[in-house]
């Protein structure tokens, strides 16, 4: 610990620590203690990577750059707790228990951080969250905020890494001291310095990391006085709208410091393991760029060339498949996007993702990077993550689970019930059976006759009228054994007892069953599923781990789907530039609507976090896809097409959705909670005021007038 000063009763410092004259390494390595800082650096480069290759940590690149500066300064003893950090990974210095358990979460920081780390360049000796009772006797100096103030006896100073109790003196030549202490307003910004001492007895607090400890004031200087704030900051506050107005405060609560330093180690850690481990080449792709056929809706920037405008990309797909096409190799990017839609809770109008690329790869080959690096950069808190993922086709999610991303933390599978119901005369059920593709499902949820309402089965059905035009209808197992239904009356009690046995249904079990096409009854049931065990957990039942984290793959999407707004034409699954299965390719010219794609999605706890794709590297069939298949023009991606025919490798991907992943890693309702500065449901920035109007002299530039509608132009004429 650095310290500004000593009093007159302070021990003299100690002398100091001999030379080091060489460095043993586990690996077996040795280092010389002269030579030129060029020489030296090269040394402990080529000892390193020695010394990695004969099985010494993974750590020992992290941390290179701090061992050559201290290896420079030839202090000994720090030198040797950072080697034992490095060779003996398990081995961690203790960090505080902060107030915002920040750094507690962060891998580098356990397995390297040195106080003086957090203090070098700055006024401070030491942060808010560190002091122990073996600082006692130490003179320290600590910037941050006051949390609390108490009685004229105490304030509570916090900063980014925790608090610390600041004792006011009493005495009289103490007053202006006190006077500071006690007058400045809470979340003001002071500097104070002190001698740390102990609490004492009956006053030490468990509950806090530096609770044995507290620092008795010395001086104290306000370095910015606060005023009265909108809301309490200790406080929880509900009122998202409020939260984002003041984002600037909303970002000093423990919650969001924790969530963005998390954010932070993540990316961190995933950078290490693509650059550092597997070649990766970071590369920043524009952000300028034209409209791309086909998915969501695009931004669009007007230019100073009339009627021409950028469009902002919703990923760098393109970019990355010309960076695979000029050669190199192994592509990786935190890449911004955008997507001019409403935000909702898992996504908003700009977000962040981990873009990879890669050339000569087929899906397992990203499916094992993509496995490594999860299980590479997942925060130690959160537990082990087990490799491999499972894996699902599309099919067959759509059919247990009635969708493509399942939440598997719980059962309640779809269940078909065809056979059972095959010969019950009601007339909708054979009507049903009859169709191309027609089929009856079922779910039983447990215990659901107990803890489920009449009102509770009125809003299911509700919901799958609503969205799927499907309707649903329950049965309840009764303690005798019996069937409460409007069906009960059409079933035999050899049918009874197969549905039983079918569903698999218990004593005071629902059973919620659906007839018709299969992709609609099962995408009903899928979404029914999910409320069901929503209302579930409202009543204490507990179905979701929230502390399980369940990651699997979904494979063999189709290629195409139909269009909503017209059924007879198609659109791409994914994106126009996935590959078929090779198995399928001989349908993309008879039958495209059966093609499977090479299309992966990464599904965590029901979310998708990732997707992904082997694309299309043969310039002819890209052109067909976009111009036959897609009705697309094909001029739209000259650039592309003739790129394809220059030689492209074949080359496949992925995108990691960072926000919704960090935001299902924390336990928060949305993504919002996760982004320093995200955009409100409405895709605004209540803080700024964003988007905001611009003076008609403003848009000359760029030959665009704004069309205001009537009832607004009329308003701003008056």
């Amino acid at each position: 610990m650095r310290v500004t000063g000593e009093t007159a009763a302070s021990p003299p410092p100690p002398p100091p620590p001999p030379l080091l004259t060489k460095i043993e390494l586990r690996a077996g390595e040795a280092l010389p203690a002269k030579g030129s800082t060029a020489a030296a650096k090269g040394q402990f480069r080529d000892c390193f990577r020695r010394a990695q290759l004969r099985g010494a940590s993974d750590e020992l690149w992290e941390f290179r750059a701090s061992l050559f500066e201290l290896w420079c300064c030839r202090a000994v003893q720090r030198m040797r707790l950072l080697y034992r950090s490095l060779l003996f990974p398990r081995t961690r210095r203790r960090v505080a228990e902060a107030w915002c358990r920040c750094l507690s979460s962060t891998r580098a920081c356990n397995a390297a951080a040195d106080p003086a780390d957090l203090t070098s360049f700055v006024a401070r000796t030491t942060t808010c969250g560190e002091l122990r009772s073996a600082h006692v006797g130490q003179e320290v100096t600590l910037c941050g905020w006051i949390q609390y103030q108490r009685q004229g006896q105490f304030v509570v100073l916090r900063d980014f890494q925790g608090l610390t109790q600041i004792i006011i003196p009493q005495d009289e030549a103490s007053s202006h001291l006190k006077k500071i202490l006690n007058d400045t307003p809470v979340e003001s910004v002071v500097k104070v310095t002190g001698k740390v001492i102990s609490r004492p007895p009956g006053q030490i607090n468990p509950r806090m990391p530096t609770g044995e400890i507290e620092v008795k004031a010395e001086t104290a200087e306000v370095l910015n006085s606060c005023k009265k704030l909108p809301f309490e900051l200790k406080d929880f506050i509900k009122n998202e709208a409020l939260r984002m107005q003041y984002r600037y405060l909303d970002l000093r609560s423990a919650q969001l410091q924790h969530n963005l330093r998390l954010r932070s180690q993540m990316v961190m850690r995933m950078r290490e393991y693509l650059c550092n481990r597997y070649g990766f080449v970071d590369v920043e792709t524009p952000t300028l760029f034209k409209k791309t056929p086909g998915g969501a809706k695009e931004f669009v920037v007007p230019s100073r060339e009339p009627g021409k405008f950028y469009s902002l990309p919703q990923s760098p797909q393109q970019f990355k498949q010309l960076l695979m096409i000029g050669g190199l190799d192994r592509y990786f990017q935190v890449a911004r996007c955008y997507r001019d839609e409403g935000s909702k809770p898992d996504r908003q109008p700009e977000f962040t993702q981990i873009d990879i690329e890669m050339s000569f790869v087929d899906q397992a080959g990203i499916r094992a990077l993509i496995e490594g690096l999860l299980q590479y950069s997942w925060p130690e808190g959160k537990g082990p993550l087990e490799t491999p993922f499972p894996s699902i086709s599309y099919s067959e999610a759509l059919a247990i689970y009635g969708t493509d991303k399942p939440d598997t933390r719980f059962a309640m599978k779809i269940v078909d019930v065809s056979d059972v119901f095959r010969n019950v005369e009601v007339r909708f059920l054979q009507k049903s059976l009859g169709e191309p593709e027609g089929t009856v499902k079922a779910i039983c949820i447990p215990q659901g006759a107990r803890h489920l309402r009449e009102k509770d089965l009125e809003s299911l059905n509700e919901l799958a009228k609503s969205q799927f035009n499907q309707g649903i209808f329950h049965l309840v197992l009764r303690s005798d054994g019996s069937v409460k239904s409007q069906l009960s009356r059409y079933l035999s009690e050899e049918q009874r007892l197969e549905l039983i046995r079918t569903v698999q249904a218990n004593t005071e079990d629902l059973v919620l069953v659906a007839a018709g096409g299969h992709k609609k009854v099962c995408s009903a049931l899928g979404k029914v599923r999910l409320a069901s065990a929503d209302l579930l957990e409202e009543r204490g039942v507990p179905l979701r781990d929230t502390s399980a984290f369940h990651v699997l793959w979904v494979v063999d999407f189709p290629l195409f789907l139909s269009k909503k707004e017209n059924p007879t034409e198609l659109e791409s699954a994914h994106h126009p530039f996935t590959a078929p299965l090779p198995a399928d390719e001989h349908l993309l010219y008879t039958d495209p609507a059966k093609v499977r794609g090479q299309h992966y999605d990464l599904v965590l706890n029901g979310s998708e976090i990732g997707g992904g794709s082997i694309r299309i590297h043969n310039a002819k069939q890209q052109h067909f896809i976009l111009e036959s298949v897609l009705k697309e023009d094909p001029e739209l991606l000259s650039h592309l097409l003739e790129a394809l025919d220059c030689g492209a490798p074949p080359h496949g991907g992925i995108a990691l959705g960072l926000d919704r992943l960090i935001c299902l890693l924390v336990g928060a309702p949305s993504i919002r909670d996760v982004i320093a500065f995200p955009k409100s449901f409405k895709g605004r920035d209540l803080m700024s005021n964003a988007p905001d109007y611009i003076a008609p002299e403003e848009l000359e530039p760029y030959h665009i007038q704004v069309m205001w509608p009537s009832a607004q132009a009329e308003a701003s004429a008056n």
